[in-house]
């Protein structure tokens, strides 16, 4: 049987997952692409960064956005997340603050489930000081839908 999660449930499914996949529209295709992300749930927001290329020049274009989360076990043993929301470029000290969040959320993830305390997630926040400056993004949610499989006992 398919449930929809209910906000507990969808909040649970962002908070303690970092990739998803990204999906935007570029000359009127769709476009769909794995990205690491962070959920601040305080915010109502999804931060990500990027390099400059096709997918922040599609999403400068058009801003409208979509991020699933999925965690699947098998075939009758998955939840999945939806969120749809609009694409929102940062620059200078509030891309430096919130790339530093995002580093800060995913090693906290990183450790929490995989038990690894990887030091190179703080490398996410020197970049800016590089020439090539990442590209800060969040994207302001204005849904959130989520189901799961549920196979009867």
């Amino acid at each position: 049987m398919i449930v929809t999660l209910n906000t507990s449930e969808k909040s649970f499914v962002l908070q303690t997952n970092y990739i998803g996949h990204l999906g935007y529209i570029y000359n009127n295709k769709p476009f769909v692409v794995p990205i690491t992300y962070f959920y601040d749930e305080e915010q109502n927001n999804i931060i990500c960064y990027s390099g400059n290329g096709h997918k922040t020049n599609a999403l400068r274009k058009t801003n409208t956005v979509s991020l699933c989360v999925s965690e699947i076990n098998s075939v009758n043993n998955w939840k999945s997340v939806l969120v749809q929301g609009i694409y929102e470029e940062h620059t200078g000290s509030d891309a430096k603050a919130i790339l530093h969040q995002f580093s800060l959320g995913i090693k906290k993830i990183i450790l929490n489930q995989e038990q690894r305390d990887l030091d190179f997630i703080n490398q996410f926040s020197s970049k800016i000081y590089d020439d090539d400056l990442p590209i800060v993004f969040t994207i302001k949610i204005e849904d959130i839908t989520g189901k799961r499989r549920e196979f009867p006992s």
